[in-house]
């Protein structure tokens, strides 16, 4: 099993910043997997936001969030972190870290392809 636990989340006014990580932790967990967040806000599905191969040299953005927001992973730690810069309200979401061992380059963006699940963390941009 692999648990991960995000934190860092909180209230930030727009064009604030927030870093959120994402601690991974138990036996099945391999600094191979590939780390991604996403987000959901009330009333919409879950959506892809950053992803993060093992190395760290691969990385994916979601259009809405590329230049704000970068990804980046402690393998040493077992930690990924999501920076996130220029908040937006639209931004307003609680925040998921997911982990795969396999997840492929085609399909990163379905939240069903990613086996583990943290249990988020509230990021909340106001006007």
């Amino acid at each position: 099993q692999v648990q991960l636990v995000e934190s860092g989340g909180g209230l930030v006014q727009a064009g604030g910043s927030l870093r959120l990580s994402c601690a991974a932790s138990g036996r099945s967990f391999n600094t191979f997997y590939t780390m991604g967040w996403f987000r959901q806000a009330p009333g919409k599905e879950r959506e892809f936001v950053a992803g993060i191969w093992w190395a760290g040299t691969s990385t994916r953005y979601a259009d809405s969030v590329k230049g704000r927001f970068t990804v980046s992973r402690e393998n040493v730690k077992r930690t990924a972190y999501l920076q996130m810069n220029s908040l937006k309200p639209e931004d307003t979401a609680v925040y998921y870290c997911a982990v795969d061992p396999s997840v492929s380059s085609s399909d990163y963006e379905l939240p069903r392809m990613w086996h583990y699940w943290g249990q988020g963390t509230q990021v909340t941009v106001s006007s």
